[in-house]
């Protein structure tokens, strides 16, 4: 684990995000707590996160072989962010399956899903984490590409995923889906994105209602981020947005990867065993009332 990696010995600041050319701008995410104290959560559990090879599905990736989980996770395009969290998993002594490819494929969500219960027997816990977004200040500016990249990309994933894992789901299962605080309180600039995560609450809701699902004791929940710290932010919203990005939540500052995933840690353990179809809020005190 490198330094920049590593948990602060204080609370994140609150005035971080000052212009896009301090070293701040330009610094990596935080994806792991040292002073985190596992405690067998999650201990022989296999799991599938997709986008685990950054930001925060590195960090639930971290936490979960921290737990005791065996951790297969999905990634699009960076290689090195890849081998990075492969090779911490590794060190925490984890079992891991890394692929590589296109979550809006269902017919890579189905070699997955395969190749994971072939070399583990069955699957325990699936984190639908991969999503993108792209800032447009028009909706007359949002190409029909854009929108099927998206809604490809953030919903129709969770679908094949969901369908591809299920018949390799052990009884007391449980799927945990990324939506966003943009889902209740909307966002002028990302429109379709927060469409895909309006979509993404109901069908939380709906699927953990099925009977299929309710049959087998697969609980299905929903963590809802507010604005976390990724290289993404300063890479995608213009400069004069980011001036005062993530400061309009009670603690005034924008989250880190690492205080994300203790909510996935609760959602894929028995410690929720009560909550189902639900929606977990960390976005810093954005009230949104859903």
């Amino acid at each position: 684990m490198t330094e920049e990696n590593a948990i602060p010995t204080q609370e994140p600041k609150k005035d971080y995000l000052i212009d896009d050319e301090s070293e701040n701008m330009r610094r990596e995410p935080i994806v792991e707590n040292e002073a985190y104290k596992a405690a067998d959560k999650l201990k022989d559990k296999v799991a599938i996160i997709t986008g685990g090879d950054s930001g925060i599905g590195a960090a639930t990736a971290i936490l979960f072989a921290k737990e005791g989980a065996k951790v297969a996770f999905t990634y699009y395009s960076s290689d090195d962010d890849a081998k990075n969290t492969e090779n911490r998993l590794k060190e925490l002594g984890a079992d891991v399956l890394v692929f590589k490819g296109d979550v809006g494929d269902e017919s890579y969500a189905n070699e997955v899903a395969e190749k994971v219960a072939a070399e583990w027997g069955s699957i325990d816990i699936l984190v639908n984490h991969a999503g993108e977004q792209m800032y447009q200040e028009s909706i007359m500016d949002i190409s029909a590409e854009q929108v099927d990249r998206t809604y490809r990309t953030n919903i129709f994933s969770m679908i094949y995923f969901v369908k591809a894992v299920f018949p390799h789901m052990n009884d007391g299962g449980k799927i945990v889906n990324t939506s966003s605080v943009t889902a209740y309180k909307g966002n002028p600039n990302l429109i379709d994105y927060s469409g895909t995560n309006g979509a993404i609450v109901s069908f939380t809701r709906s699927l953990s209602q099925n009977q299929e699902f309710t049959a087998k004791n697969i609980r299905v929940n929903t963590v809802a981020p507010g604005p976390i710290w990724t290289p993404l932010i300063p890479a995608t919203f213009p400069k004069e947005e980011i001036a005062g990005w993530g400061k309009d939540g009670a603690l005034g500052r924008p989250g880190e990867a690492f205080e994300l995933a203790p909510a996935y840690v609760f959602l894929a353990s028995d410690d929720s065993s009560y909550v189902t179809g639900q929606t977990i809020h960390v976005n810093g005190g954005v009230i949104v009332n859903g």
